[in-house]
């Protein structure tokens, strides 16, 4: 009987396990409908048949361009919605946040991309640890998650996968887990974003929430961006415990305004220690065939954010349960395009699709017009 007992356990953990898919990343989710047709729509048409019928839907689209920024709401059908803030999880774009106060760090010498992480965090003696430019380049050899207990119990009642894992837990994680002195082939990770989050905080003496909150406050003067918090115009927010771990990885939320401020700041490099960020750290010519189809490409990486050579675009996305964003740009022509929706990664056209047409119509016109 105890038997059955624990094969039924370990069966409903499995099944737990199996469908923890969007998690924090949602770093390339498409769609398989109208594969083949996507790659010939318009941007017109994509946002369209996106919001086809759903009267839910709320997509931001902002731009960057001719030195002006403007943007424009959508719901259903694409209708024109009031020109209105909304609250949106940004999920993985939190990462490019994280590493643009890794970059602040260095540029004050109190860090080096070579350093390992062991000489930040108290863990056992070992000769090798990865280092944080392996950790900001998806490099370092560490899973996209590892499990843990929490994850089970956050499936059943429908919470953020990663809610209530702590620091601890985690820390715990990377003294188990032993890797070697390489490059490995790039695999993107949550888990080595919230070990960045984690130097952070021991580098500034302080929780990674406390740090970052002063820091887009105080140096990148934006005054809507924030770690969730549940609130929002839009429902359907991820819940975070207090100091978790994975916040580093993707646990802000931002309206469009702050979202103009902020691909206006990397595109200029402003504050100046940014334009390092942008720089390739690690050729990793990771772009899946499904994602090269939709003229997307990882050619490299820099601090976090990924650079497709081809269209000369420095990008990030983010998903997460019931949200999905973009953020490219092209510091050359100086032309952004932000994307910010309230539909999952995985509802229809999403977000870093219709992000990157926009974007090279938009880098089109600018030629034409030289």
């Amino acid at each position: 009987m105890k038997s059955k007992k624990r094969k039924k356990v370990r069966a409903i953990v499995c099944v737990a396990i199996a469908i923890i898919a969007v998690g924090i990343g949602g770093f390339l989710a498409f769609t398989d409908y109208r594969m083949n047709q996507v790659p010939k729509m318009s941007f017109d048409s994509m946002l369209n048949y996106t919001t086809k019928n759903n009267e839910n839907a709320v997509v931001t689209v902002g731009v960057i361009q001719n030195g002006e920024a403007s943007f424009t709401v959508y719901g259903k059908n694409a209708v024109k919605l009031p020109q209105s803030e909304h609250v949106y999880e940004i999920g993985s774009l939190t990462k490019t946040f994280t590493t643009s106060l890794l970059f602040k760090a260095g540029s004050e010498g109190e860090i080096s991309l070579d350093d390992q992480i062991d000489e930040y965090l108290d863990l056992p003696k070992r000769d090798y640890y990865p280092t944080i430019r392996r950790l900001i380049t998806h490099t370092s050899g560490y899973k996209a998650y590892y499990f843990e207990p929490q994850m089970v119990s956050n499936f059943f009642h429908a919470r953020n996968d990663f809610y209530g894992i702590s620091t601890e837990q985690l820390i715990q994680k990377v003294g188990e887990t032993k890797l070697e002195d390489r490059d490995y082939a790039f695999k993107y990770s949550n888990f080595g974003m919230a070990v960045i989050g984690a130097v952070l905080s021991e580098i500034y003496s302080n929780d990674y929430t406390t740090v970052i909150k002063s820091y887009i406050s105080n140096d990148l003067d934006l005054s809507s961006t924030k770690i969730s918090d549940g609130s929002g115009d839009l429902g359907n927010y991820w819940d975070w415990a207090e100091n978790d771990a994975y916040i580093p990885a993707g646990a802000l939320t931002s309206d469009i305004t702050d979202m103009l401020k902020y691909a206006q700041l990397q595109m200029n490099d402003t504050p100046e220690y940014l334009s390092a960020a942008h720089e390739a750290l690690a050729n990793v010519n990771a772009t899946p065939a499904k994602s090269a189809k939709m003229n997307i490409h990882v050619d490299s990486v820099g601090a976090g954010w990924m650079i497709d050579a081809e269209n000369k675009v420095v990008w990030h996305n983010g998903g997460t349960s019931s949200y999905n964003c973009y953020l490219g740009f092209d510091s050359e022509r100086k032309i952004a395009v932000i994307i910010l929706s309230n539909l999952s990664p995985n509802y229809r056209i999403p977000a870093t699709v219709m992000g990157i047409k926009l974007l090279t119509d938009l880098q089109a016109n600018v030629d034409k017009a030289r």
